[in-house]
Formats: structure tokens, sequence, C-alpha cells
């Protein structure tokens, strides 16, 4: 599926900022970048929320912004959402789904359960009880990140425009 956006005025715009100094340059550019990657994030967090993944909250609190500080060393700057963290470590999980797995000391894979081995009497405790084997059906995809990039790309774009449309003035005007 392949989406063609235009925007109009990113010459005259790219041309004003340039004239800005880099320090105010940068600024306002992060600025921007904010603004429409926020959006970005917010309907990550709606997403998750209306597919029902949202259980202890920990996923949902790891969506947020970071920027690349390298690129601001050759003129430019990179920003992007991100998904997961130490405690939400499973991010990928929801969005692309897992296979089956099973959980053990088997030595392949397969599409069914297998044996484990045990080394001692009952040595895999899953829900309480000691068990031998044990079978994940896997999860199913519930895109979260894909959807919200997707659907509001325009509605960033938008937003980077407004935020710069409002702030370049101010600055020229400090200048």
């Amino acid at each position: 599926m392949s989406q063609e956006i235009q925007i109009k005025g990113l010459k005259e715009l790219d041309d004003l900022m340039k004239q800005l100094p880099a320090k105010i340059y940068n600024r306002v550019l992060k600025g921007g970048m904010r603004a429409g990657q926020k959006v970005l994030a917010d309907a990550a967090k709606g997403y998750l929320q209306a597919n029902g993944s949202v259980d202890s909250g920990e996923l949902l609190k790891s969506i947020r912004i970071r920027f690349n500080r390298k690129s601001e060393r050759f003129g430019y700057a990179r920003a992007y959402v991100m998904a997961g963290n130490k405690e939400a470590y499973y991010a990928h999980m929801i969005e692309y789904g897992t296979g089956s797995y099973y959980a053990g000391n088997g030595t392949k894979s397969v599409k069914g359960p297998y044996e484990i081995r045990p080394k001692g009497e009952g040595s895999l405790l899953v829900a309480g009880i000691n068990r031998n084997l044990v079978t994940h059906p896997g999860i199913k995809p519930k895109p979260f990140m894909r959807p919200a990039v997707d659907n509001y790309t325009e509605a960033a774009l938008n937003a980077v425009f407004n935020y710069l449309q409002k702030r370049i003035p101010k600055e020229v005007l400090k200048l």
C-alpha cells in the first residue's frame, strides 16, 4: 500500500530556516520534529489501547520520542518514536506476534510439543505446577506502530508545519 503526500512551500520554508543561526535552527527544527512525532506517539498509544494490549501499562508508558544526537554534527536532525524498554521488552512481540514455542531443554523446535528431559522430577514450574512439557500457542500480531505511521503521517507533517509556522516568526523577531 503506497501513499503519496504532497506538501507545498517546503522550499521557501527551508530557505527561511537556513537564514536563522545554527543554534536557533536546530532548536526550532527539533521542536517541529517533536510536534510531529508526538502525533505519531499518541496515535500508537491509541492503537495499543484499542486492540486490548494494555495490561500492566508498561508498554504504553514506554512509547517515547528519541532524537539521534549524532545526526546534529552533520547538520540535520533525526527523530523517531520508540516502543519498549527494560520493563516492556515485549513491544516487538505485540507488534509482530510470535510463533508457537515450547519451553524446556528440547533439542529442536517443532510445530508440536516436545518432551523436556528433566534433570530432576518436575523441573519446570509453570502456573504453580511442576511440568515436564510446556506448549505456548504464540500470539497473533496486534500492530500499533505501523498503523499509527500509515494513518497519521499527514497529520504529523501538518503538526510540524504548524509548529514551524508559529515559531519561526518569533525567532526572527528575537534576532
